[in-house]
């Protein structure tokens, strides 16, 4: 969809070079003196059924299907000259192009008759393009996403009835594949405003967060984060049983929506409240509880024992965000499979915590008080002698407490995953037994992308398989290793060892489903293996739904966003990785992502810039020249491709550029015709 400058449809679906879009100047008034006018001639609803009404209430909407999908185009394009060529592509894919420009005219004519006299207001066009006049139109699409839409203007479903361009999927392949990222992107910055919103609201009264947050739910029933902001806000406005039944509700969703229960997160928070004195209105009045949170699935013996003290309030302000703190950080632990968790409501004096129970510990203080409060927390390594492994300090405002989880408690859970893994991969120096110590060993030498070390890497997966072929964690683990070895080229019978990888991730999110990490490696299986796009972005979002902590899915998801033609989102998530987990041992091998999302943007300059790091960085690393040189033949630099080419085909000595357009995963064929192209302008081999 495009953005409110009208940019966004250049990179979403670029017609070809002979259909260069111009602009429309029919000798009518200025659209920038048109921008005056109050009353709009059409309302058109594109969310839910679609609908098309003139001021006086006259129905403006062809019968037709494809006209309708044409209107719909244009609105979600306002103001663009398209080229007829482009629409009649989009619309009639199956036909030769002759009849697709009748069909197109056919349909073009029908829409105009639909509109009447006011047709020659609305769609504007020259002899090889089309427009619609949006400065004439109210597009309820436009208007739910406007930041000046008054947040009191009532509940979102109001507004946002349906799907965007209901009833209109199986038109043409063509069609289906725009409807997919227009949908995707639409939910997103929908998704985005409503969370910035309730973000904004953090520090407002009880009443006012509760009503944002309400109106998130409208839009999402399962959104965990507003369920728990509509908890907390019922509980400072004493009505105890209403947010008890908040989270009835919220689990119910979840489990109907989903099929899985409610995260850590929100069960810890429900734990909380449950305990909380029914004549009190406070969290500072829960108690420890007498037992630990609820066990998720397929936990073991080997499982990473991680203890979570009670943080320490220095001021007794600070007391209550203390207590709820320190529980939320050890529920966000929790959702790590890694991870079994000692939370500090397990105990109801600090003082006996019995540290031979666990390997690590983490503990933290809150200070300050007025307008700011420091948050300053530590992880120790108690199998090294209480060793200080990391630690880091958070500064938040007085406002922001209740925001704790999107400020401290996802950083602190996603920095202290990798630096445990990362801990643990170097200090097994001996030879493991148990499955999840082979694999935790192993995943430092998948990411060196060395062959070598990551041949050993599967031997010492392929032994955590024999030891333990029904733990999900190594099941998906065993999935991304044949990926990428796939990807590099090592794979003797790619095709089987593909097929591999699917049944192995495929067990591992049976046996677990609420196993984000395995979720989010069968998503990225679903668009490098099946180029199934709408499964992979189900099931990025779902694993993100379930630990929106783990930074390696939101990194993992970016390249499949390029795929389907959406860089910006792609970088927003590169980005939560950065915000999350910005010390990863990692990031070297994840910004190469960076360099695809940039190239995708047309961005040949940056994506140069980030793709010369990241090969240095990783210079066995197949895949992260590709986007560096097709970025370098864009930008005409043939010269200073030839030696990367020369590394690519040292790594990968069959590739050409006609067997990467053949196998990679690109969504829509301009796309692929471009990636395609800037490869050959570098002068790599065509095949």
């Amino acid at each position: 969809m495009a953005d409110r400058s009208g940019r966004g449809s250049r990179q979403e679906a670029a017609p070809a070079a002979d259909d260069k879009v111009v602009s429309i100047e029919l000798g009518r008034v200025p659209r920038t003196a048109k921008r005056s006018v109050r009353q709009p001639l059409a309302q058109i609803h594109i969310l839910g059924a679609m609908r098309a009404v003139s001021w006086s209430g006259q129905n403006l909407l062809p019968r037709g299907r494809r006209a309708r999908a044409l209107l719909g185009y244009l609105c979600l394009h306002p103001g663009e000259s398209v080229t007829r060529s482009h629409l009649a592509a989009l619309l009639w894919d199956r036909v030769a192009d002759a009849q697709a420009a009748t069909s197109f005219r056919q349909a073009l004519r029908e829409l105009s008759q639909a509109m009447g006299p006011l047709a020659q207001e609305l769609i504007g066009g020259e002899r090889n393009s089309v427009s619609l006049d949006a400065s004439f139109c109210w597009i309820d699409a436009h208007e739910v996403l406007a930041s000046a839409w008054p947040s009191s203007s009532g509940d979102i479903a109001t507004h946002a009835p349906g799907e965007l361009l209901e009833g209109l999927d199986g038109i043409s392949v063509s069609f289906d594949q725009w409807l997919l990222i227009a949908r995707t992107h639409f939910t997103g910055r929908l998704r985005e405003r409503l969370e910035a919103e309730l973000k904004a609201a953090a520090g407002r009264g009880a009443e006012e967060r509760a009503a944002m947050a309400r109106r998130v739910i409208d839009f999402d029933p399962t959104h965990e984060g507003a369920s728990r902001s509509l908890m907390r806000a019922l509980l400072e406005m004493g009505e105890r049983a209403q947010a008890l039944h908040e989270y009835e509700r919220c689990r119910d969703a979840v489990r109907a929506s989903l099929d899985v229960e409610p995260s850590a997160e929100t069960r810890a928070l429900y734990q909380a409240l449950r305990t909380v004195s029914s004549a009190s209105a406070s969290p500072a009045a829960v108690p420890p509880s007498d037992n630990p949170p609820p066990q998720l699935p397929g936990r073991g013996a080997s499982r990473l024992r991680v203890m979570v003290r009670p943080f320490q309030p220095l001021v007794p302000s600070l007391e209550s965000p203390a207590v709820l703190l320190s529980q939320e950080v050890a529920a966000g632990l929790a959702r790590f499979r890694w991870f079994d968790v000692t939370a500090p409501s397990s105990y109801r004096d600090s003082s006996l915590l019995p540290q031979n129970q666990a390997e690590y510990v983490v503990e933290g203080h809150l200070s300050g008080g007025g307008q700011r409060v420091q948050v300053s927390v530590r992880l120790l390594d108690i199998a090294s002698s209480s060793q200080l492994v990391w630690s880091d300090r958070f500064d938040v405002s007085a406002s922001e407490l209740d925001e704790l989880n999107e400020r401290v408690v996802g950083p602190v859970a996603a920095r202290i995953e990798p630096v445990i893994l990362f801990i643990e991969g170097q200090k097994r120096k001996g030879h493991p037994r148990d499955a999840d110590s082979l694999v935790l060993k192993a995943i430092p030498l998948m990411y060196s992308m060395e062959r070598d070390k990551y041949e050993f890497a599967g031997k010492l997966i392929a032994e955590a398989l024999k030891a333990d072929d029904g733990n999900a964690n190594v099941l998906a683990w065993a999935a991304y290793w044949q990926v990428w070895y796939v990807g590099q080229g090592w794979a003797a019978d790619p095709a089987q060892a593909l097929v591999t990888a699917e049944d192995r991730a495929v067990r591992a999110i049976r046996l677990d489903p609420e196993n984000a990490e395995a979720l989010g490696i069968y998503g990225h299986i679903c668009a490098f293996l099946n180029k199934d796009f709408e499964a992979a972005m189900h099931y990025f979002d779902r694993a993100l739904q379930l630990n929106p902590n783990l930074a390696f899915i939101w990194a993992l998801s970016a390249p499949t966003c390029c795929y389907i033609g959406q860089p910006d989102l792609a970088l927003r998530r590169l980005d939560r990785y950065r915000e999350l987990a910005p010390a990863d041992p990692m990031f070297s091998l994840w910004e190469y992502f960076y360099a695809i999302a940039h190239f995708f943007k047309r961005d040949y300059e940056r994506a140069v810039v980030i793709g010369r790091r990241a090969a240095k960085a990783n210079p066995d690393f197949v895949n992260g020249y590709k986007p560096l040189i097709a970025a370098l033949g864009h930008l005409g630099q043939a010269e200073e491709a030839a030696p990367y080419i020369a590394r690519l085909l040292r790594l990968e000595p069959n590739f050409t550029v006609a067997s990467f357009g053949s196998v990679y995963p690109f969504l829509r064929q301009s796309d692929r015709d471009h990636y395609m192209e800037g490869l050959l302008l570098a002068g790599a081999p065509r095949g």
